[in-house]
């Protein structure tokens, strides 16, 4: 015989199961204000450099300012129809960074056009292709929002990402250096007459696939401690398995490529995503001693890398000989001379600086915008690492919170790598700056990560569907968690 309150709390499951979910505001209308605030600086950046550089405006500002709305106004509409609830910061930080990399693209072919008109030679600038690398990377973007419809579809593939993604991360190491090698490594993939990609940029995105699908499907054996030493829980050997083949992947990138950077990066995010799966910190302090001692040997053994160890040490001691530190020293000088406040867009010399529009666009940043300028823009990078982090902390699911956690945390270490070798806190490694830099392999693959962040932002912020009985669960049985339970007596 059912009592009043037992009706009462049948009509509340009953009301509660019909009862719609929580609305949830998209903040879309904060996204488009957002980007057209970036369109009208983009913009504005544009007619100062070209007002100080040419003294005059050309018609060519109008179509770099109708591609830039066009472009992201396309990602603006896509993000609304297939990812409503995404964070509304992430898109209006990439739109921004991108724009301020295409303006000083721009600025350093106006003054290389320049130079190369008194020189009576031909010139061809980088700004026009990296404007149809942007659209290139919008239309992947579009794409991957619309087919990944739930990022935990990655998970079931991270096996064959990891492969994938391995042998993808070597090609290049194996490939003669005549299509392969560019600045002492070989990190490119070209065919002749048709394009050059560096596979090394998308590889990284499928080993951090793979490594947070292996964590969340294996993470009960690295909870197991073994032995103590020194008040640190030692994992068991034979759970060392993940750390080793990053450790073998990086070092075999180090060796075969020459390319510290990307060989800093991937193991990084790795100690990185082991600390977030277990939050022990011995998993850092075991990763760190072996790869310290692979870079040691790797400064022994390799003559580019002692180079560049050499001119992070002292740039000046073979300034201008062949492998010197001309390139660092330059990106000192224009950080000196740009200052606090800097000489502003279009009135200085970035261009003096080797590869300013790739490897050292933040030294012309720093030169022409000043300290204010850089710290500006690093703390855009910042807002835009600490709202994808934000997404992975508030997704529901395991494999979100650690591919969302890398994804965002990768971002992050690239600008400090980058950042850190123009500026001689570190030696230089390379790596390109996210989103600013000219090409096409790292745009394209940063504007893949981008989605899959706001995939993963989508699925933290979007209202959680209620259940129509008590216990019941939403998700298929072969996708929820395992829990174990104790038999009782």
């Amino acid at each position: 015989m059912s009592t009043p309150s037992g009706q009462s709390e049948q009509s509340s499951v009953g009301d509660l199961a019909a009862a719609p979910p929580n609305k949830v505001p998209t903040k879309r209308g904060v996204e488009l204000m957002l980007l057209v605030f970036a369109t009208v600086l983009v913009t504005g950046a544009f007619i100062l450099v070209q007002g100080n550089q040419a003294q005059e405006l050309k018609p060519e500002i109008l179509f770099y300012a109708l591609a830039y709305l066009a472009m992201f106004g396309i990602a603006h509409v896509v993000v609304r129809k297939f990812a409503p609830y995404a964070d509304p910061l992430i898109l209006p930080c990439v739109a921004l960074l991108n724009g301020l990399g295409l303006v000083m693209i721009y600025r350093i072919d106006l003054a290389k056009a320049a130079a190369a008109a008194r020189a009576s030679s031909a010139f061809s600038g980088s700004a026009p292709s990296q404007v149809m690398f942007t659209a290139i990377g919008i239309i992947l973007f579009s794409v991957f929002l619309y087919f990944l419809r739930d990022h935990r579809m990655l998970s079931r593939y991270g096996y064959t990402l990891g492969l994938v993604g391995l042998a993808l991360l070597i090609l290049p190491g194996i490939l003669p250096a005549s299509i392969s090698g560019a600045g002492g490594a070989k990190v490119w993939v070209r065919i002749p007459g048709l394009i050059g990609l560096q596979p090394g940029e998308f590889a990284k995105i499928m080993l951090f696939i793979f490594f947070a699908s292996f964590l969340v499907a294996k993470r009960d054996l690295f909870m197991n401690a073994g032995r103590t030493f020194l008040g640190l829980e030692l994992p068991r050997l034979r759970d060392l398995g993940p750390l080793l083949f990053a450790l073998a992947a990086s070092v075999g990138v180090l060796a075969l490529e020459k390319d510290l950077g990307n060989s800093l990066l991937i193991f990084g995010v790795v100690l990185v995503l082991l600390y977030i799966a277990t939050e022990r910190f011995a998993w850092v302090l075991i990763g760190l001693i072996p790869f310290i001692a692979a870079c040691v040997v790797a400064y022994k053994l390799l003559t580019h890398v002692q180079q560049r160890v050499t001119n992070w040490i002292d740039p000046f001691s073979n300034y201008s000989g062949a492998g010197g530190g001309y390139q660092l020293a330059q990106s000192l000088f224009g950080l000196g001379t740009g200052g606090i406040f800097g000489t502003g867009l279009g009135a200085g010399r970035p261009e003096l600086v080797p590869e300013a529009n790739s490897d050292f666009i933040v030294s012309g940043i720093g030169e022409e915008l000043g300290f204010i300028g850089l710290a500006a823009l690093l703390l855009i990078y910042l807002v835009l690492t600490m709202r994808g982090m934000r997404s992975a902390v508030a997704v529901r699911d395991t494999f979100g919170k650690l591919l969302g956690g890398a994804l965002a945390f990768s971002l992050a270490w690239q600008v400090f790598v980058v950042v850190g070798g123009a500026t001689k806190l570190i030696p230089e490694t390379g790596l390109t700056t996210p989103f600013m830099s000219a090409g096409g392999s790292s745009l394209l693959a940063n504007y893949i990560l981008v989605a899959i962040l706001l995939r993963i932002s989508d699925a933290a912020r979007r209202p959680k569907s209620t259940p129509s009985r008590p216990g019941m669960q939403n998700t298929p049985i072969s996708q929820a968690h395992t829990v174990m339970v104790e038999r009782s007596s």
